[in-house]
């Protein structure tokens, strides 16, 4: 089960000296979702439920040769983005700096193992809108239809 909130980001806080990962992904299927995506040098392939702060997501790791397959059948555009990590008390803020079509969009998530944990998070100042239920921010809508970036 994934439980997590998304925010637009007011202000970038300092990446310098902070774990990255390079990620590209488009989808293969939008219903069911089906993700696949490039993380650095691993290929992972998602399915994720309905939903949008709790929903189930069950992923998995392949090969090299089956995750250049599955990119061969993504029906949507490709998402590239790098990730930084960031430390929030006993949370790690996953900031999505969003580069190609979709460059200049920036997005922050945060995961959580429980409802009561996600309801007592006060986010950092930095973090903008909250965009948790906002669909038209999903990552599968964002490869099929485009951002708005000027919001």
């Amino acid at each position: 089960m994934e439980i997590e909130r998304k925010f637009l980001v007011k202000n970038i806080p300092e990446l310098k000296g902070l774990k990255s990962s390079e990620i590209v992904q488009g989808y293969v299927s939008i219903s069911p979702e089906i993700r696949i995506r490039k993380k650095d040098d691993k290929y992972f392939i998602t399915k994720k439920g309905e939903g949008t702060i709790c929903r189930e997501e069950v992923e998995c790791e392949v090969t090299k040769e089956v995750g250049e397959e599955y990119f061969s059948k993504v029906i949507s555009n490709l998402v590239e983005k790098t990730r930084y990590y960031i430390n929030i008390g006993k949370n790690i803020a996953e900031l999505d700096i969003y580069k190609g079509i979709f460059d200049g969009f920036v997005v922050v998530e945060v995961e959580f193992n429980s409802l009561e944990e996600l309801n007592s998070f006060t986010p950092p100042s930095w973090f903008g809108e909250d965009i948790s239920e906002n669909m038209e921010y999903r990552n599968r809508v964002i490869a099929m239809k485009g951002i708005d970036k000027t919001k």
